[in-house]
């Protein structure tokens, strides 16, 4: 099993920022994708960002110009850096990891546990 390691979330005013982290175990095989989801009460968890082992990446439009994800191959941790938050960014955001955890085995999702992210004034 992968347990995903996720810190940053908590509280901010309109107009803050917040910075995530996932850190995966380094004795994975291989990462095609990390990403982050989100879900807020009463409603899908969807996509928020999500980057590349070759860094190239896709956002959803809700998020376009005020989020940013990178990645850190070193340290299979990936980031993701939130500014400009509105309150309809509540939610709690879940990190995301494609990959195979040895030579023989497919490529499959893990989940981190989700961190609260709440924007409110």
């Amino acid at each position: 099993q992968v347990q995903l390691v996720e810190s940053g979330g908590g509280l901010v005013q309109p107009g803050g920022s917040l910075r995530l982290s996932c850190a995966a175990p380094k004795n994975i095989f291989s990462i095609n994708t990390m990403g982050w989801y989100r879900q807020a009460p009463g409603k899908q968890r969807e996509l928020v960002a999500i980057i590349t082992k070759n860094g190239n990446t896709n956002y959803a439009d809700s998020v376009k110009g005020r989020f940013t994800i990178s990645r850190d191959n070193a340290k299979n941790t990936a980031y993701l850096q939130m500014n400009s938050l509105k309150p309809e960014d509540t939610a709690v955001y879940y990190c995301n990891l494609n990959g195979r955890l040895s030579f023989i085995a497919n490529a499959r999702d893990y989940w981190g546990q989700g961190t609260q992210v709440t924007v409110s004034s």
